[in-house]
Protein backbone atom coordinates (compact mmCIF):
# COMPACT_ATOMS: atom_id res chain seq x y z
CA UNK A 1 0.00 0.00 0.00
CA UNK A 2 2.72 2.49 0.87
CA UNK A 3 6.49 3.08 -0.36
CA UNK A 4 9.58 1.70 1.64
CA UNK A 5 11.36 4.35 -0.59
CA UNK A 6 9.61 7.53 0.59
CA UNK A 7 9.14 8.19 4.29
CA UNK A 8 8.12 10.51 5.85
CA UNK A 9 8.99 10.82 9.45
CA UNK A 10 6.16 11.46 12.33
CA UNK A 11 7.93 13.38 15.70
CA UNK A 12 5.04 15.92 16.12
CA UNK A 13 6.86 18.81 15.43
CA UNK A 14 7.79 18.46 11.94
CA UNK A 15 4.56 17.30 9.72
CA UNK A 16 3.88 19.15 6.77
CA UNK A 17 0.41 18.98 4.75
CA UNK A 18 2.81 17.67 1.51
CA UNK A 19 4.00 14.87 4.07
CA UNK A 20 0.65 13.94 5.00
CA UNK A 21 -0.49 13.59 1.54
CA UNK A 22 2.16 11.32 0.78
CA UNK A 23 1.05 9.15 3.82
CA UNK A 24 -2.54 9.34 2.79
CA UNK A 25 -2.07 8.60 -1.04
CA UNK A 26 -0.12 5.71 -0.20
CA UNK A 27 3.23 7.43 -1.83
CA UNK A 28 5.16 7.44 1.19
CA UNK A 29 5.29 5.01 4.75
CA UNK A 30 6.15 6.66 7.83
CA UNK A 31 8.51 6.13 10.31
CA UNK A 32 7.90 6.94 13.82
CA UNK A 33 10.86 9.13 15.80
CA UNK A 34 11.24 7.39 19.05
CA UNK A 35 12.08 10.25 21.17
CA UNK A 36 8.34 11.24 20.46
CA UNK A 37 7.44 7.48 21.83
CA UNK A 38 9.56 8.12 24.63
CA UNK A 39 7.50 10.83 25.82
CA UNK A 40 4.17 8.97 25.01
CA UNK A 41 5.31 6.76 28.18
CA UNK A 42 5.87 9.90 30.10
CA UNK A 43 2.92 11.53 29.78
CA UNK A 44 0.99 8.46 30.26
CA UNK A 45 2.52 7.63 33.33
CA UNK A 46 1.73 10.92 34.43
CA UNK A 47 -1.84 11.02 33.82
CA UNK A 48 -1.92 7.57 35.66
CA UNK A 49 -0.22 9.54 38.86
CA UNK A 50 -2.84 12.25 38.40
CA UNK A 51 -5.75 10.17 38.17
CA UNK A 52 -4.50 7.85 40.94
CA UNK A 53 -4.32 11.30 43.04
CA UNK A 54 -8.21 13.28 41.82
CA UNK A 55 -10.34 13.76 39.03
CA UNK A 56 -8.98 13.84 35.95
CA UNK A 57 -11.56 14.42 32.97
CA UNK A 58 -12.52 11.73 31.18
CA UNK A 59 -10.30 8.97 32.77
CA UNK A 60 -12.07 8.76 36.25
CA UNK A 61 -15.10 10.54 35.36
CA UNK A 62 -18.04 10.85 32.94
CA UNK A 63 -17.58 13.79 30.12
CA UNK A 64 -19.83 16.51 28.98
CA UNK A 65 -22.39 17.80 31.21
CA UNK A 66 -21.56 14.38 33.24
CA UNK A 67 -18.29 15.53 34.14
CA UNK A 68 -18.73 15.42 37.71
CA UNK A 69 -19.80 12.06 37.95
CA UNK A 70 -17.31 9.60 39.07
CA UNK A 71 -16.27 6.58 37.31
CA UNK A 72 -13.33 5.28 40.10
CA UNK A 73 -11.55 2.28 38.75
CA UNK A 74 -14.25 0.87 36.54
CA UNK A 75 -11.66 -0.74 34.13
CA UNK A 76 -14.42 -0.90 30.85
CA UNK A 77 -15.02 3.13 31.36
CA UNK A 78 -13.06 3.96 28.37
CA UNK A 79 -14.51 1.49 26.49
CA UNK A 80 -18.55 2.83 27.30
CA UNK A 81 -17.42 6.06 26.12
CA UNK A 82 -16.19 5.04 22.61
CA UNK A 83 -19.31 3.46 22.29
CA UNK A 84 -21.64 5.55 23.26
CA UNK A 85 -20.28 8.60 21.24
CA UNK A 86 -19.79 6.36 18.27
CA UNK A 87 -22.58 7.29 16.41
CA UNK A 88 -21.08 5.74 13.22
CA UNK A 89 -24.36 7.65 10.85
CA UNK A 90 -24.02 9.49 7.47
CA UNK A 91 -21.58 9.01 4.56
CA UNK A 92 -18.80 6.72 5.08
CA UNK A 93 -15.38 8.74 4.37
CA UNK A 94 -13.07 7.47 1.20
CA UNK A 95 -10.04 5.52 1.63
CA UNK A 96 -7.42 8.51 1.56
CA UNK A 97 -9.55 11.05 3.78
CA UNK A 98 -9.62 8.15 6.68
CA UNK A 99 -6.15 7.35 6.05
CA UNK A 100 -4.89 10.99 6.23
CA UNK A 101 -7.39 11.54 9.75
CA UNK A 102 -4.94 8.48 11.25
CA UNK A 103 -1.69 10.07 10.21
CA UNK A 104 -2.98 13.36 11.69
CA UNK A 105 -4.34 11.68 14.70
CA UNK A 106 -1.06 9.76 15.09
CA UNK A 107 0.92 12.72 14.86
CA UNK A 108 -0.91 14.60 17.46
CA UNK A 109 -0.41 11.86 20.12
CA UNK A 110 3.20 12.01 18.89
CA UNK A 111 2.84 15.59 20.08
CA UNK A 112 3.10 14.48 23.32
CA UNK A 113 -0.01 15.95 25.28
CA UNK A 114 -2.72 13.01 25.32
CA UNK A 115 -1.71 10.88 27.82
CA UNK A 116 -2.61 8.00 25.86
CA UNK A 117 -1.10 4.75 26.30
CA UNK A 118 1.98 3.89 24.09
CA UNK A 119 -0.09 0.61 23.41
CA UNK A 120 -2.49 2.36 21.48
CA UNK A 121 0.04 4.72 19.95
CA UNK A 122 1.80 1.53 18.46
CA UNK A 123 -0.89 0.06 17.44
CA UNK A 124 -2.14 3.12 15.26
CA UNK A 125 1.14 3.61 13.74
CA UNK A 126 1.09 -0.30 12.96
CA UNK A 127 -2.46 0.64 11.02
CA UNK A 128 -0.73 3.63 9.33
CA UNK A 129 2.22 1.55 8.35
CA UNK A 130 0.03 -1.49 7.11
CA UNK A 131 -2.30 0.79 5.05
CA UNK A 132 -5.46 -0.78 6.86
CA UNK A 133 -7.96 1.27 6.70
CA UNK A 134 -11.31 2.21 9.05
CA UNK A 135 -14.89 2.77 8.21
CA UNK A 136 -15.02 6.22 9.61
CA UNK A 137 -18.74 7.99 9.35
CA UNK A 138 -19.03 11.53 8.45
CA UNK A 139 -21.47 12.92 10.67
CA UNK A 140 -21.24 13.68 14.27
CA UNK A 141 -18.74 16.47 14.79
CA UNK A 142 -19.03 20.51 15.09
CA UNK A 143 -15.69 22.42 14.98
CA UNK A 144 -14.89 20.97 18.35
CA UNK A 145 -13.27 17.31 18.25
CA UNK A 146 -14.42 14.65 15.22
CA UNK A 147 -15.91 12.46 18.64
CA UNK A 148 -18.12 9.84 16.38
CA UNK A 149 -15.35 9.28 14.02
CA UNK A 150 -12.82 8.87 15.81
CA UNK A 151 -14.75 6.55 18.14
CA UNK A 152 -14.93 4.31 15.27
CA UNK A 153 -11.10 4.55 15.14
CA UNK A 154 -10.89 3.70 19.00
CA UNK A 155 -13.09 0.91 18.70
CA UNK A 156 -11.74 -0.21 15.28
CA UNK A 157 -7.88 -0.59 17.33
CA UNK A 158 -9.88 -2.50 20.66
CA UNK A 159 -11.09 -5.07 17.80
CA UNK A 160 -15.12 -4.08 18.30
CA UNK A 161 -15.37 -3.01 14.75
CA UNK A 162 -13.77 -4.17 11.62
CA UNK A 163 -10.95 -3.28 9.43
CA UNK A 164 -12.86 -1.89 6.07
CA UNK A 165 -9.10 -2.45 4.21
CA UNK A 166 -6.20 -4.27 5.19
CA UNK A 167 -5.04 -6.32 8.39
CA UNK A 168 -5.29 -3.71 10.99
CA UNK A 169 -4.11 -4.55 14.43
CA UNK A 170 -6.11 -4.96 17.61
CA UNK A 171 -4.91 -3.96 21.22
CA UNK A 172 -6.63 -2.95 24.77
CA UNK A 173 -8.41 0.44 25.50
CA UNK A 174 -8.24 1.49 29.14
CA UNK A 175 -10.19 4.05 30.53
CA UNK A 176 -6.92 6.16 30.17
CA UNK A 177 -6.88 5.76 26.38
CA UNK A 178 -10.68 6.69 25.66
CA UNK A 179 -10.58 10.48 25.85
CA UNK A 180 -7.21 10.92 24.32
CA UNK A 181 -8.05 9.28 21.55
CA UNK A 182 -11.62 11.33 20.51
CA UNK A 183 -10.03 14.57 21.58
CA UNK A 184 -8.94 15.72 18.57
CA UNK A 185 -10.07 16.90 15.69
CA UNK A 186 -7.88 15.00 13.27
CA UNK A 187 -10.54 13.53 10.37
CA UNK A 188 -11.76 18.01 10.39
CA UNK A 189 -7.78 18.45 9.61
CA UNK A 190 -7.33 15.64 6.95
CA UNK A 191 -10.89 17.09 5.49
CA UNK A 192 -9.18 20.34 4.95
CA UNK A 193 -5.63 19.55 4.01
CA UNK A 194 -7.30 17.14 1.23
CA UNK A 195 -9.55 20.20 0.20
CA UNK A 196 -6.92 22.62 0.17
CA UNK A 197 -4.87 20.76 -2.12
CA UNK A 198 -7.10 20.64 -4.92
CA UNK A 199 -8.21 24.38 -4.22
CA UNK A 200 -4.04 25.60 -4.46
CA UNK A 201 -4.03 23.45 -8.10
CA UNK A 202 -7.23 24.77 -9.41
CA UNK A 203 -6.20 28.38 -7.99
CA UNK A 204 -2.86 27.96 -10.12
CA UNK A 205 -4.62 26.19 -13.21
CA UNK A 206 -7.21 28.89 -13.61
CA UNK A 207 -4.55 31.43 -14.05
CA UNK A 208 -2.94 29.61 -16.51
CA UNK A 209 -6.76 28.85 -18.61
CA UNK A 210 -7.05 32.93 -18.48
CA UNK A 211 -4.29 33.16 -19.95
CA UNK A 212 -5.30 31.30 -22.59
CA UNK A 213 -8.56 32.92 -23.07
CA UNK A 214 -6.51 36.31 -22.78
CA UNK A 215 -4.84 34.58 -26.17
CA UNK A 216 -7.81 34.03 -27.88
CA UNK A 217 -9.71 37.49 -27.15
CA UNK A 218 -6.45 39.17 -28.00
CA UNK A 219 -6.54 41.05 -24.48
CA UNK A 220 -4.52 44.57 -23.33
CA UNK A 221 -1.52 43.34 -21.48
CA UNK A 222 -1.46 46.76 -19.73
CA UNK A 223 -3.76 45.91 -16.97
CA UNK A 224 -0.57 43.46 -15.71
CA UNK A 225 1.74 45.71 -15.53
CA UNK A 226 4.33 45.93 -12.60
CA UNK A 227 3.86 49.91 -11.66
CA UNK A 228 0.05 48.88 -11.76
CA UNK A 229 0.11 46.42 -8.87
CA UNK A 230 2.80 48.01 -7.39
CA UNK A 231 0.69 51.18 -6.68
CA UNK A 232 -2.26 48.66 -4.51
CA UNK A 233 0.34 46.15 -3.54
CA UNK A 234 -2.24 44.23 -1.96
CA UNK A 235 -0.95 40.34 -0.72
CA UNK A 236 -1.14 38.35 -3.62
CA UNK A 237 -1.48 40.97 -5.80
CA UNK A 238 1.99 41.49 -7.30
CA UNK A 239 2.09 37.71 -7.61
CA UNK A 240 -0.77 37.00 -10.60
CA UNK A 241 0.11 40.41 -12.36
CA UNK A 242 3.70 38.99 -12.90
CA UNK A 243 2.35 35.39 -13.40
CA UNK A 244 -0.20 36.40 -16.10
CA UNK A 245 2.68 39.28 -17.46
CA UNK A 246 4.59 36.10 -18.16
CA UNK A 247 2.10 33.62 -19.13
CA UNK A 248 1.17 36.24 -22.07
CA UNK A 249 4.56 37.80 -23.04
CA UNK A 250 4.82 38.32 -26.53
CA UNK A 251 1.18 38.19 -27.67
CA UNK A 252 -0.12 40.24 -30.21
CA UNK A 253 -1.44 44.00 -30.25
CA UNK A 254 -4.36 43.92 -28.18
CA UNK A 255 -7.78 44.41 -29.87
CA UNK A 256 -9.52 47.12 -27.00
CA UNK A 257 -7.80 49.44 -25.09
CA UNK A 258 -9.73 48.82 -22.00
CA UNK A 259 -10.60 44.83 -21.54
CA UNK A 260 -13.57 43.27 -20.05
CA UNK A 261 -13.26 42.92 -16.20
CA UNK A 262 -12.98 39.38 -16.18
CA UNK A 263 -9.80 39.82 -18.04
CA UNK A 264 -8.87 43.25 -16.38
CA UNK A 265 -9.43 42.43 -13.02
CA UNK A 266 -8.26 39.39 -12.86
CA UNK A 267 -5.58 39.96 -10.17
CA UNK A 268 -7.50 41.60 -8.50
CA UNK A 269 -9.82 38.82 -8.05
CA UNK A 270 -7.35 36.08 -7.77
CA UNK A 271 -5.00 37.91 -4.82
CA UNK A 272 -7.49 37.29 -1.99
CA UNK A 273 -7.74 33.84 -2.93
CA UNK A 274 -3.93 33.36 -3.13
CA UNK A 275 -3.41 35.04 0.38
CA UNK A 276 -6.40 32.80 1.82
CA UNK A 277 -4.79 29.70 0.51
CA UNK A 278 -1.39 30.59 1.74
CA UNK A 279 -2.94 31.64 5.45
CA UNK A 280 -5.01 28.20 5.43
CA UNK A 281 -1.76 26.48 4.65
CA UNK A 282 0.06 27.70 8.01
CA UNK A 283 -3.43 27.27 9.90
CA UNK A 284 -2.91 23.42 9.15
CA UNK A 285 0.43 22.77 9.59
CA UNK A 286 -0.15 24.01 13.28
CA UNK A 287 -3.32 22.00 13.37
CA UNK A 288 -1.39 18.72 12.15
CA UNK A 289 1.64 18.80 14.62
CA UNK A 290 -0.58 20.35 17.82
CA UNK A 291 -1.22 18.74 21.31
CA UNK A 292 -5.17 19.42 21.57
CA UNK A 293 -6.00 16.76 23.74
CA UNK A 294 -8.61 17.91 26.81
CA UNK A 295 -6.51 17.46 29.67
CA UNK A 296 -3.43 18.41 28.03
CA UNK A 297 -0.69 16.49 29.71
CA UNK A 298 2.78 18.40 30.24
CA UNK A 299 5.89 17.59 31.71
CA UNK A 300 4.34 20.09 35.19
CA UNK A 301 0.82 18.17 35.49
CA UNK A 302 -2.82 17.69 33.82
CA UNK A 303 -4.44 20.96 32.60
CA UNK A 304 -7.94 21.52 31.62
CA UNK A 305 -8.57 23.90 28.88
CA UNK A 306 -10.62 24.43 25.80
CA UNK A 307 -7.91 23.94 22.65
CA UNK A 308 -10.13 21.79 21.18
CA UNK A 309 -12.11 24.72 19.71
CA UNK A 310 -10.93 25.31 16.00
CA UNK A 311 -12.26 29.12 15.82
CA UNK A 312 -9.00 30.12 13.82
CA UNK A 313 -9.44 26.96 11.35
CA UNK A 314 -12.96 27.96 10.57
CA UNK A 315 -12.62 31.39 9.71
CA UNK A 316 -9.61 30.63 7.36
CA UNK A 317 -11.64 27.79 5.85
CA UNK A 318 -14.32 30.72 5.09
CA UNK A 319 -11.98 32.81 4.05
CA UNK A 320 -10.43 30.44 1.65
CA UNK A 321 -14.07 29.76 0.52
CA UNK A 322 -15.35 33.55 -0.04
CA UNK A 323 -12.67 34.12 -2.01
CA UNK A 324 -12.01 30.88 -4.46
CA UNK A 325 -15.69 31.51 -5.32
CA UNK A 326 -15.15 34.77 -7.04
CA UNK A 327 -12.29 33.09 -8.84
CA UNK A 328 -14.73 30.77 -10.23
CA UNK A 329 -17.62 32.97 -11.11
CA UNK A 330 -14.37 35.51 -12.99
CA UNK A 331 -14.03 32.06 -14.98
CA UNK A 332 -17.67 31.43 -16.04
CA UNK A 333 -17.52 35.77 -17.17
CA UNK A 334 -14.57 34.60 -19.61
CA UNK A 335 -16.73 32.29 -20.72
CA UNK A 336 -19.24 33.77 -21.70
CA UNK A 337 -17.10 36.38 -23.23
CA UNK A 338 -15.53 33.63 -25.63
CA UNK A 339 -18.85 33.24 -27.01
CA UNK A 340 -19.32 36.72 -28.03
CA UNK A 341 -18.53 37.18 -31.85
CA UNK A 342 -17.99 40.67 -31.04
CA UNK A 343 -15.19 40.23 -29.06
CA UNK A 344 -13.82 36.69 -30.60
CA UNK A 345 -14.22 37.88 -34.03
CA UNK A 346 -15.44 34.54 -34.33
CA UNK A 347 -18.51 32.40 -34.41
CA UNK A 348 -21.46 32.88 -31.65
CA UNK A 349 -20.47 30.16 -29.02
CA UNK A 350 -17.55 28.82 -31.21
CA UNK A 351 -19.94 26.79 -32.76
CA UNK A 352 -18.57 25.32 -36.50
CA UNK A 353 -20.44 23.37 -39.13
CA UNK A 354 -23.90 24.67 -40.31
CA UNK A 355 -26.17 27.64 -39.73
CA UNK A 356 -27.77 27.54 -36.24
CA UNK A 357 -25.23 25.39 -34.90
CA UNK A 358 -25.17 25.86 -30.80
CA UNK A 359 -21.26 25.04 -30.45
CA UNK A 360 -20.53 25.39 -26.96
CA UNK A 361 -23.53 27.38 -25.61
CA UNK A 362 -24.65 24.70 -22.94
CA UNK A 363 -21.72 24.59 -21.63
CA UNK A 364 -22.90 27.82 -20.46
CA UNK A 365 -25.61 26.24 -18.42
CA UNK A 366 -23.03 23.44 -16.69
CA UNK A 367 -21.45 26.49 -15.26
CA UNK A 368 -23.75 28.30 -13.89
CA UNK A 369 -25.25 25.26 -12.03
CA UNK A 370 -22.14 24.08 -10.22
CA UNK A 371 -21.80 27.96 -9.28
CA UNK A 372 -25.16 27.94 -7.81
CA UNK A 373 -24.31 24.50 -6.26
CA UNK A 374 -21.28 26.08 -4.57
CA UNK A 375 -23.44 29.22 -3.49
CA UNK A 376 -26.12 27.58 -1.77
CA UNK A 377 -23.38 26.24 0.77
CA UNK A 378 -21.47 29.65 0.91
CA UNK A 379 -22.90 30.83 4.35
CA UNK A 380 -20.06 31.56 6.62
CA UNK A 381 -20.09 28.59 9.39
CA UNK A 382 -18.10 30.62 11.69
CA UNK A 383 -21.67 32.30 12.11
CA UNK A 384 -23.22 29.54 13.39
CA UNK A 385 -24.22 28.94 17.10
CA UNK A 386 -25.85 26.01 19.77
CA UNK A 387 -26.32 24.98 22.94
CA UNK A 388 -25.74 21.42 23.96
CA UNK A 389 -24.87 19.01 26.15
CA UNK A 390 -27.23 20.66 28.91
CA UNK A 391 -25.97 23.82 28.29
CA UNK A 392 -22.74 23.16 29.50
CA UNK A 393 -21.66 23.52 25.49
CA UNK A 394 -22.67 26.85 24.15
CA UNK A 395 -20.76 27.70 21.40
CA UNK A 396 -18.60 25.76 18.54
CA UNK A 397 -16.39 26.51 15.30
CA UNK A 398 -18.12 24.65 12.99
CA UNK A 399 -15.11 24.25 11.09
CA UNK A 400 -15.96 20.55 10.41
CA UNK A 401 -18.75 22.07 7.89
CA UNK A 402 -16.58 24.74 6.38
CA UNK A 403 -13.74 21.80 5.92
CA UNK A 404 -16.92 19.91 4.32
CA UNK A 405 -18.18 22.63 2.27
CA UNK A 406 -14.43 23.25 0.88
CA UNK A 407 -14.60 19.90 -0.56
CA UNK A 408 -17.69 20.24 -2.15
CA UNK A 409 -16.36 23.21 -3.61
CA UNK A 410 -13.15 21.83 -4.53
CA UNK A 411 -15.05 18.63 -6.56
CA UNK A 412 -17.20 21.12 -8.60
CA UNK A 413 -14.80 23.70 -9.88
CA UNK A 414 -13.12 21.58 -12.21
CA UNK A 415 -15.66 20.92 -14.46
CA UNK A 416 -16.61 24.22 -14.25
CA UNK A 417 -12.56 25.90 -15.20
CA UNK A 418 -12.94 22.98 -17.69
CA UNK A 419 -15.49 24.95 -19.83
CA UNK A 420 -13.15 27.87 -20.16
CA UNK A 421 -10.30 25.86 -21.11
CA UNK A 422 -12.53 24.17 -23.62
CA UNK A 423 -13.86 27.26 -24.90
CA UNK A 424 -10.19 28.84 -24.68
CA UNK A 425 -8.46 26.02 -26.61
CA UNK A 426 -11.28 25.76 -29.72
CA UNK A 427 -11.32 29.57 -29.92
CA UNK A 428 -7.25 29.25 -30.74
CA UNK A 429 -8.07 26.61 -33.13
CA UNK A 430 -9.66 28.85 -34.67
CA UNK A 431 -7.16 31.62 -34.84
CA UNK A 432 -4.07 29.77 -34.91
CA UNK A 433 -2.38 33.00 -35.36
CA UNK A 434 -3.29 34.49 -31.82
CA UNK A 435 -1.36 31.74 -29.77
CA UNK A 436 2.30 33.07 -29.08
CA UNK A 437 5.48 31.49 -28.39
CA UNK A 438 5.12 31.92 -24.67
CA UNK A 439 5.16 29.94 -21.98
CA UNK A 440 1.19 29.61 -22.71
CA UNK A 441 1.84 27.81 -25.55
CA UNK A 442 2.68 24.69 -23.54
CA UNK A 443 -0.30 25.10 -21.70
CA UNK A 444 -2.15 24.99 -25.01
CA UNK A 445 -0.44 21.84 -26.27
CA UNK A 446 -1.28 20.25 -23.13
CA UNK A 447 -4.94 20.34 -23.08
CA UNK A 448 -4.83 20.06 -27.33
CA UNK A 449 -3.45 16.32 -27.37
CA UNK A 450 -6.51 15.52 -25.06
CA UNK A 451 -9.86 17.90 -26.53
CA UNK A 452 -11.28 16.55 -29.42
CA UNK A 453 -10.23 19.15 -32.37
CA UNK A 454 -13.52 18.49 -34.11
CA UNK A 455 -16.07 21.93 -34.07
CA UNK A 456 -19.43 20.37 -35.17
CA UNK A 457 -22.10 19.90 -32.44
CA UNK A 458 -21.79 16.83 -30.59
CA UNK A 459 -21.79 15.70 -26.81
CA UNK A 460 -19.79 17.84 -24.44
CA UNK A 461 -19.67 15.93 -21.42
CA UNK A 462 -15.62 13.88 -22.91
CA UNK A 463 -14.23 17.20 -23.68
CA UNK A 464 -15.18 18.77 -20.07
CA UNK A 465 -14.46 15.40 -18.35
CA UNK A 466 -10.98 15.70 -19.95
CA UNK A 467 -10.52 18.93 -19.49
CA UNK A 468 -10.78 18.88 -15.85
CA UNK A 469 -8.08 16.09 -15.88
CA UNK A 470 -6.07 18.46 -17.25
CA UNK A 471 -5.98 21.12 -14.29
CA UNK A 472 -2.98 19.42 -12.53
CA UNK A 473 -1.10 19.81 -15.57
CA UNK A 474 -1.80 22.85 -16.41
CA UNK A 475 -0.96 24.28 -12.58
CA UNK A 476 2.31 22.98 -12.93
CA UNK A 477 2.98 25.47 -15.97
CA UNK A 478 2.27 28.27 -13.56
CA UNK A 479 4.72 26.39 -11.21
Amino acid sequence: MTSEDTVVRLDGQTLTTDGLLAVASGVAGIEVDPMALSRIGDRHAALDDARARGAVYGANTGVGANRHESTGDDLDHGLRLLRSHCAATGPVEDDVTARAAMTVRLNQILAGGSGISRRVTDALAEAVRSGAVPTLHSWGAIGTADLAALAELGLTLAGERPWRYGPGPVTTIDATDALPMISSSALTVATAVLALDRVHTQLRASTVIAALTFLALQGNPGAYEAVVHHARAHPGQVEVAGMLRWLVAGSGAPARIQDPFGLRVLPQVAAPAVHAVGALHDVLTAELNAAVENPLITADGVHHHGQFHTATLASSLDAVRGTFLPVLSLSSARLGLLMRPDLTGLRAFLAGGPVGSSGLMISEYVVQDLLTEIRVGMQPVAAGTLTISLGLEEHASFATQGARSLRRMSHYAPTLLAAELVAAVRALRMAPGRLTDGPVRRAFEIAAASLDPSFEDRPLGTDLERAAALLPELAAVAA
